[in-house]
């Protein structure tokens, strides 16, 4: 059984102080629940405030993006090997927001998980479609190509064993707007992009987590959790309320133990 993974997305918000409660508060869950992984991305402003938190205990640091140039003359950028040396252990790369309100493409993506791994961190890979995507019948061709792009580089550069990727699963037309993708909606998809990761790497297939992200909340997280392919979730505006992401990352917690009753049963 894949280990669930819970990380809060923290996007553009935070001051000093409340960054700092909410390092906290994911720590002290971190500490608790050691069965499930537990992780941050605060803006990038708030990473070497964050890592005082984290250093030395189970609670993952991690950033919301990173560049795909290793280093140079790329000003108001982030390397991975700098975000490397400040703590983190994953980045995002992908998220529908950098597709969406910054252009960045398919290649893009594939380049930055490229240099995430180069520098030691794992990529959490974010794919996802459109409403009039989903509505046109396309959402297994476009997360496909998107997943496709970082496979087909990763491969192709020989950079890194893919088991060392995280692919998370968010339907643009979920994120931020209230709606979620039902469990089986979600479920379908995760099972898709798993049967695309086997056709590459059968054994990775079997260790990659897939995450869904797209309003994940403390009243559909247990559901969502339900659903066998998926293995945790990325977390947007309820990872800001400490107290709602502590019972998102609770709800994972008792979904291991429900599967152990099942089996057992």
């Amino acid at each position: 059984m894949r280990r669930p993974f819970v990380i809060g997305n923290w996007k553009m918000n935070g001051t000093i102080e409340s960054s700092r409660e909410l390092a906290v508060a994911a720590d002290k869950e971190a500490r608790s629940l050691s069965e499930i992984d537990i992780g941050i991305c605060p803006p990038f402003v708030r990473i070497a405030q964050a890592a005082q938190v984290v250093a030395g205990g189970p609670l993952q640091l991690g950033a919301q993006d990173c560049a795909k140039q290793s280093d140079g003359a790329f000003t108001g950028e982030v390397s991975a090997k700098m975000l490397e040396a400040h703590g983190c252990r994953l980045t995002l790369v992908g998220h529908s927001e950098r597709r969406t309100l910054f252009g960045e493409t398919d290649a893009d993506v594939a380049q930055k998980a490229q240099r995430a791994l180069e520098a030691g961190l794992m990529p959490m890979i974010c794919v996802g479609e459109s409403l009039d995507e989903r509505n046109a019948g396309r959402t297994e061709e476009r997360v496909g190509s998107q997943l496709d792009a970082v496979l087909d580089r990763l491969q192709a550069e020989q950079t890194a064993d893919l088991s060392r990727i995280t692919v998370a699963y968010e339907p643009v037309w979920a994120i931020g707007t209230g709606l979620s993708a039902t469990p089986e909606q979600a479920g379908e998809v995760h099972a898709f992009l798993r049967r695309r990761i086997e056709s590459r790497d059968p054994k990775a297939a079997l260790r990659i987590r897939i995450l869904y992200g797209g309003s994940v909340g403390q009243d559909n997280a247990r559901a969502l959790f339900s659903e066998s392919e998926i293995d945790g979730a990325l977390v947007g505006g309820a990872s800001l309320d400490a107290e709602k992401f502590a019972k998102i990352c609770q709800a994972a917690s008792r979904s291991i133990h429900r599967s152990e009753s099942d089996r057992s049963g």
